[in-house]
């Protein structure tokens, strides 16, 4: 039964009985719904599903490499290549760019300022849909012939392959306007939609990453749609844009291209820093040390990534351009590098527990950093002309987007995991997924530094017998994070129907999506939330009948 009721002063509504699982019944419910956490929980199923076919054609590629030569029943060098490309453009464009923004974002925003939703809930599911949308041209791409070019579509080749290359363009510009739509969003609600009280610094550092991740979603997005779009019209049409044979210049694509692809970086790796922002503190008992410079320090990183696209490209420009885009990329590492010292100092003299989203923010600086610092040798002219194009840069992307940003997105799950669905995981397993996840990306790409250092070429389908050991022990390792991510599947999976019911704050977060319910409610909060410092943690006490953290009297007084 549904009844009238105040819950924020001067603003009645309907209330609705139940959860926001619960509330209403059917898929057609689900699929018109404008609840921003129901469009949270459909990006992170799809989301997830595109991880699993990313991941399985990971483990073919990997298969391939163990030895020299055809090792793949069936796989030729075309089909490594359509393999290869598949993977690179599904886990960049349909999984890490939308992961954290798209899912967990979209879950918890709205809940983080207090409000009810977004500022556009009907454009929040037009985002989703639009995803749903790219995702089948990637598809269509697949059961036709799927494109060959790698995961960047560079020209020439893309412009002269048989393969299907259009549909997974357009899939890829569709995927665009997702972005830009959800950015839109966010900049809004985080503007117009702050409760009195709730003043810049003293929002969430996770609502300060997704702010500045959303700025360069709409800034930079528009500029890979128009690229797109006349990689699409030199196909049809025959224009001399990229084609050199018609006074094209197939380098102006790759000026195109990275302008909106480095900023992509940080449409990736930003919000992961939120997440370790949100987490590192919690688990530390902590006040986040430095909290106004790690806030500003993700606007800088923001600032930064429009300027320094070229280092992509020291092979291709003058000396001049290279000493300049050089320099300004030694530049970006400062902003990061206050974010892992902040972390550190926050993690000093902590009250440190290793749950299972706190050993994910440990993993995360332990292979940030090392992707970081190895970004610096890809910075420096005189090494980088060298490593260009070789596995040291397959293995220093991999450190950033996949052991930085999805080890952000897994600690991100299992931190709000009984937030979105109330229920509670085995930490046993959790912690086995963490570690096993660790060791076998490690096992998986430190070997591709050395090999890189070798002169082992990236993309290749076969290699010289000398560097066999390495790519052995790289397959071996890819075999072992495999291991590790499908039993972290299963102990989330698991919980859904064995797990015990969440508290409504198992964590002891001062932030104001813990003053929800687990599961939260329709309309999120069943009472106005108390608007505090979100990284204060004096007054929270911990209730062991149930297994949660409350808020004290004196506590609830002061805020």
């Amino acid at each position: 039964m549904a009844t009238t009721t105040d819950i924020y002063p001067g603003r009645p509504y309907t209330e609705v009985e139940g959860n926001y699982l619960t509330h209403e019944k059917g898929i057609l419910s689900w699929l018109t719904t404008v609840d921003h956490k129901r469009i949270g929980v459909m990006y992170l199923m799809c989301i997830s599903t595109a991880f699993l076919f990313g991941g399985l054609f990971a483990m073919v590629i990997r298969w391939e490499l163990f030895a020299p030569g055809a090792t793949v029943p069936g796989l030729n060098a075309d089909r490594y290549n359509q393999i290869f490309t598949l993977h690179g453009a599904i886990m960049v464009f349909l999984v890490i760019i939308p992961g954290i923004p798209a899912a967990l974002g979209n879950f918890v925003l709205p809940m983080m300022l207090g409000a009810k939703d977004v500022a556009f809930p009907r454009l929040n599911l037009m985002s989703w849909y639009l995803w749903v949308v790219g995702a089948l041209f990637a598809v269509i791409s697949m059961v036709t012939s799927a494109a060959d070019t790698g995961w960047t579509f560079y020209t020439p080749y893309s412009t002269t392959t048989q393969t299907a290359v259009i549909p997974m363009v357009v899939g890829a510009f569709i995927l665009g306007f997702s972005s830009i739509f959800t950015g839109l969003n966010f900049i809004v609600t985080i503007h117009k939609m702050r409760p009195e009280g709730l003043t810049w610094f003293k929002l969430p550092l996770f609502l300060w990453s997704i702010y500045a991740t959303a700025i360069i979603q709409v800034i930079a997005t528009p500029v890979l749609g128009i690229t797109l779009l006349l990689l699409i019209a030199e196909r049809v049409m025959g224009v001399g844009i990229f084609d050199s044979t018609y006074g094209g210049d197939p380098v102006l694509f790759q000026h195109f291209f990275w302008f909106y692809s480095h900023p992509a970086v940080y449409i990736m790796i930003l919000p992961a820093m939120g997440v370790i922002s949100e987490m590192i503190p919690v688990f530390s008992r902590k006040h986040i040390f430095g909290y106004t410079a790690i806030a500003y320090s993700s606007v800088a990183i923001a600032m930064f990534s429009f300027i320094v696209w070229g280092h992509h490209m020291f092979t291709s420009m003058s000396p001049l351009s290279n000493m300049i885009f050089s320099a300004v990329t030694f530049s970006v590492s400062i902003p990061s590098a206050v974010k892992v010292f902040n972390w550190t100092a926050t993690l000093y003299k902590g009250s440190i527990r290793l749950a299972t989203p706190m050993c994910y923010a440990l993993a995360f600086l332990f292979l940030f950093t090392i992707g970081g610092l190895t970004g610096l040798h890809l910075a420096t002219l005189g090494t980088d002309i060298h490593l260009h194009d070789t596995y040291f840069v397959v293995a220093h992307f991999h450190y950033v987007m996949v052991g930085s940003t999805m080890i952000a997105f897994l600690g991100g799950l299992h931190y709000w995991w009984p937030k979105i669905f109330g229920k509670m995981y085995s930490e046993t397993y959790g912690r086995l997924g963490c570690l096993t996840t660790f060791i076998g990306f490690n096992v998986t790409f430190l070997p591709q530094f050395v090999l890189g250092t070798r002169g082992m070429p990236r993309r290749y389908y076969d290699y010289l017998p000398e560097f066999q050991t390495l790519h052995a022990v790289s397959s071996i390792g890819a075999f072992i994070m495999g291991a590790g991510l499908f039993i972290t599947l299963f102990c989330l999976l698991h919980s859904l129907k064995w797990g015990k019911p969440a508290a409504d704050n198992p964590w002891g977060s001062a932030a104001l999506e813990w003053q929800s319910t687990s599961p939260p409610h329709y309309h999120n909060f069943t009472k106005e939330p108390t608007v505090g410092d979100p990284y204060d943690y004096q007054d929270f006490k911990w209730d062991p009948k149930a297994e949660g953290y409350y808020k004290t009297a004196e506590g609830q007084g002061a805020a």
